[in-house]
């Protein structure tokens, strides 16, 4: 696996049948991970059909991880009826170190990034246009061109923290 794109799910707190055949892991409110359909493995050929389908244009050789959130999103004002809680946050975070850790993947924009900053550098994919993730609820003082760097931060610190535990 050569990179981890993040997602937020645009629906409720919990994952649905349906969102677990497109991200390989979903966090819930709580911050509980659930497994999807698909291994993480099964996105290194996404010539079959048989992967998760998270990015449009970038699914090759990609993690994607998503939090159970965001329905009805509008703007910052209009954050919808399930905005993403900071344990959520934290655990997704915790969990794509972990996922950098297993997989050797470097923490850099090119390697862990957002859909929406995927969509941004590959304006030619159906994933341009995609606003997750432009707002962090429990971290509104972010701005959206900064989202993610902050989130490459949180991770690379959950990193050193899961190596400082060995």
């Amino acid at each position: 696996m050569k990179k981890i794109i993040i997602h937020w799910t645009a629906g409720c707190y919990y994952p649905t049948a349906h969102e677990k055949n497109c991200y390989h892991f979903l966090v819930d409110k709580d911050g509980k991970v659930h497994t999807g359909n698909f291994k993480p493995e099964d996105n290194l050929n996404c010539t079959k059909g048989t992967y998760a389908m998270h990015t449009g244009g970038g699914n090759t050789g990609a993690i994607g991880v998503a939090m159970c959130a965001m329905a009805g999103f509008k703007d910052k004002t209009a954050p919808g009826r399930y905005p993403i809680t900071a344990k959520q946050f934290e655990a997704a975070m915790e969990l794509c170190a972990q996922l950098c850790l297993k997989y050797g993947i470097k923490i850099s924009p090119e390697t862990v990034m957002t859909h929406y900053e995927f969509g941004i550098r590959h304006p030619s994919t159906t994933s341009a246009g995609k606003i997750d993730i432009i707002f962090l609820p429990p971290y509104s003082w972010v701005a959206r061109q900064d989202i993610g760097s902050f989130i490459r931060t949180k991770i690379k610190w959950y990193k050193q923290k899961l190596q400082g535990d060995k």
